[in-house]
């Protein structure tokens, strides 16, 4: 579902497929395009405003219950660890947290735990760690997960971490406690972006994948639409308006250093990264019509992927980079194709109603998530590719651009409440759900960043 929407434009295609359907409508943006864009450096650029706030909505069928018990010495640092580490947990919807108070002495090292203590109180498994500050002035974090059961140790690291570092070791630990416990790998560890609106500016903002420290690296006074990250998670591909036209830029996040990659006659939208990070699909207009062009990832070696009369949109690679899905009107609605990577004949997917846009494989390639219309709602998907069963996952209203966490648990997704638009979550099964608020303005475009390296 278009993110123009987010931008004052009420459309029905996805965001390529309303552009070339209505010249007058795409045109009504470039005359109103005189840009002012300010790259920033995603190290030193906070954002002016607040963290995105997550309100949990639904939880998982069954929930395994922890106790966290708050980390020694943790109170006077930058940023005590056990409430970050218990915020990730609940956030997933696969924990219920074991009140931890009230237990004489504290544990904070495997001799210190009395297992019938939290036998008693329902905990299947118990989370000790402590903080120390070195002397060069970093810390020494150090955290156990515990088997209340079997009364063992089942995980056991070790961090060292400046003070601002300490929130994402909080995250890292979570992400051990999760995997240990579901066998599936967390991802508490990552990032998001997304475009904020507030009035007339667009801030294109990178955030940790729980909403907080969110950082704007591009601000602009005209629309920026489609971030996508690179494998390594080192850079994002966007598409801004700020030439009067759609232009496709890649921009470093660590040194805000930025390159136009696709500026070709016509419209440049809808990026993808390849799996190996170089190379790019991109929808370009500069032969005529949106089709689907390869090109590498500093904008040279661009070659044709599909050759229709349709729009050919929205484009995604397959996890093992061997397959594209795409959004095409070729069939004389939009539908979801796929097709080979290398280039080859496409094959329609999606059957059910007439109207399935914005195709997102999951991370094991097995499935991929999309918009379908129910009536007048436009929800969140998945199709299975073995079966073709499809699974719609939220009842909202106006939902669009979903992407998959890189564990393949949850669905992050752009909606709107009250006409405003905010970002939600769900899981893959429909049963655990999210709502991320930002303190003002709309919030659309999301994407979520790869697993850290």
């Amino acid at each position: 579902m278009s993110g123009v929407r987010g931008l004052g434009l009420r459309v029905a295609f996805p965001k390529e497929l309303a552009g070339q359907r209505s010249g007058k409508l795409l045109g009504s943006w470039y005359r109103l395009l005189f840009a002012v864009v300010i790259p920033l450096s995603f190290a030193l650029s906070p954002a002016a405003r607040g963290a995105l706030t997550i309100e949990i909505i639904g939880s998982g069928a069954t929930q395994y219950p922890v106790a966290i018990v708050p980390f020694r010495a943790e109170a006077g640092t930058p940023q005590p660890v056990t409430p970050v580490v218990a915020a990730d947990l609940i956030r997933s919807g696969v924990f219920r947290m074991v009140d931890a108070g009230g237990v004489s002495p504290t544990p904070h090292e495997p001799q210190d735990v009395n297992f019938a203590t939290w036998r008693a109180r329902g905990a299947e498994a118990v989370v000790i760690g402590t903080v120390a500050q070195l002397p060069d002035g970093r810390y020494d974090v150090r955290f156990r997960l515990m088997d209340v059961a079997k009364q063992a140790q089942l995980a056991g690291f070790a961090y060292t971490a400046s003070g601002s570092q300490l929130r994402h070791t909080a995250h890292k630990i979570a992400d051990v406690i999760y995997e240990k416990l579901t066998g599936d790998k967390g991802a508490f560890a990552t990032r998001i972006t997304y475009v904020a609106k507030r009035g007339n500016r667009y801030e294109l903002q990178v955030a940790d994948a729980d909403g907080v420290g969110a950082q704007t690296i591009l601000a602009s006074n005209e629309p920026i639409i489609s971030p996508a990250w690179s494998p390594d998670g080192n850079q994002l591909a966007y598409v801004s308006f700020e030439q009067r036209k759609p232009v496709v830029y890649v921009q470093s996040l660590t040194t805000g250093g930025r390159r136009a990659v696709a500026n070709f006659w016509g419209s440049n939208s809808a990026p993808a990264w390849a799996p190996d990070g170089r190379r790019l699909a991109v929808v370009l207009t500069k032969d005529g019509g949106s089709q689907i062009y390869l090109i590498n990832a500093d904008g040279s070696g661009q070659r044709r992927l599909t050759q229709t009369s349709a729009i050919d949109t929205e484009p995604n690679f397959s996890p093992n980079g061997e397959s594209l899905l795409f959004t095409s009107d070729r069939g004389g609605s939009p539908q979801i194709y796929g097709m080979p990577a290398a280039g080859g004949e496409p094959q329609r997917l999606t059957f059910e109603g007439t109207y399935n846009v914005s195709p997102r494989f999951s991370p094991d390639g097995k499935s991929f998530t999309f918009i379908q219309r129910n009536g007048t709602r436009f929800n969140v998907a998945v199709l299975d590719l073995a079966t073709r069963q499809v699974q719609v996952l939220t009842d909202g209203g106006v939902d669009e651009s979903p992407s998959f966490a890189p564990n393949g648990r949850m669905i992050l997704y752009a909606t709107e409440v009250r006409g405003r638009g905010i970002l939600s979550a769900v899981s893959s099964d429909g049963r655990v759900k999210q709502r991320l608020t930002a303190d003002a303005g709309d919030v659309r475009e999301p994407a979520w960043g790869p697993l850290p390296k």
